[in-house]
């Protein structure tokens, strides 16, 4: 594997001596409301020099670690099992190198690929979902591979009481019903994490977060935007509790750069993605 030409900011290790891989999955196939998730990988990269290396939030520096970005996985974006099937194989591809993963996407979709490769090589994993909405769907106009259907299949695979879910505040009515008995669903906000991550600390851990989780007044540069979410303070406190957990993979999602010409948005999602990045770094 090579490096990509322009990396995220810091994440320029040569991929045989790095501990954790960046890559990018352009994707946006199954968008149910306004399309664009495909610029957002790109526009993290090329925005994250708006920032720097080093996190106050945890007082350390990405530079002082050996990350390795891959760039962006060549899709055919008509395709969408093809698509999960390449991004299934680049992940199990770190995986069995003893590596773990940072994706970015791209709908939400993209995380079955992904979760596929973990769930291979880790049985028993559990996913900690951040999200506005449930992605509990059986179908969406008939089809079954969605990222309104993404967190449903990956039910599929991990079985019940496995699926964390937080900051959920839309969904159909039967979504709901289904997460009463076969996911640990919180609605609204993120209370409860850390009675989860303290229950999870043994367990390798998947954390998909869909970026939508966030008020529309902080992340507006997204296909789907939901009113009541979370502020930037609370995701960020969130995600300093994961160094907690055995993150064996993670994906950040759902930004669509161009509804937000401000660029604030994108700059949010440089943020995030630095700040994962530490966290998952031993």
């Amino acid at each position: 594997m090579n490096k990509n030409i322009q990396t995220f900011l810091g994440c320029d290790a040569e991929y045989a001596e790095a501990e954790i891989v960046l890559f990018g999955v352009p994707f946006d196939g199954t968008t149910s409301f306004r399309p664009g998730t495909r610029f957002g990988p790109s526009a993290i990269r090329n925005e994250s020099f708006g920032i720097e290396t080093y996190s106050p939030y945890c007082d350390r520096d990405i530079a002082d670690y050996l990350i390795f970005d891959g760039g962006d996985l060549e899709l055919p974006f008509g395709n969408t099992q093809k698509v999960l099937e390449m991004t299934q194989e680049y992940a199990a591809q770190i995986l069995a190198d003893g590596k773990r993963f940072v994706m970015l996407g791209g709908e939400h979709l993209v995380t079955l690929g992904a979760v596929r490769a973990v769930v291979e090589r880790y049985p028993d994993v559990h996913i900690i979902h951040f999200d506005a909405h449930t992605d509990l769907r059986t179908d969406y106009l008939g089809e079954t591979l969605s990222h309104s259907t993404v967190i449903k299949q990956a039910w599929n695979l991990v079985g019940d009481g496995k699926i964390h879910q937080f900051g959920i505040r839309s969904g159909e009515k039967y979504e709901f019903t289904f997460a009463e008995n076969h996911t640990k669903l919180h609605k609204f906000d993120l209370q409860g994490l850390s009675e989860t991550v303290a229950q999870l600390k043994d367990k390798p851990v998947y954390f998909t977060l869909d970026l939508d989780v966030l008020d529309p007044s902080i992340f507006c540069g997204t296909g789907t935007p939901e009113a009541g979410g979370i502020s930037f303070k609370e995701l960020m406190g969130a995600v300093l509790q994961l160094n907690q957990l055995n993150i064996v993979g993670c994906d950040i999602n759902e930004l669509s750069p161009h509804y937000d010409q401000s660029g604030s948005s994108t700059a949010v999602a440089c943020k995030i993605t630095r700040e994962i990045i530490l966290q998952i770094t031993k």
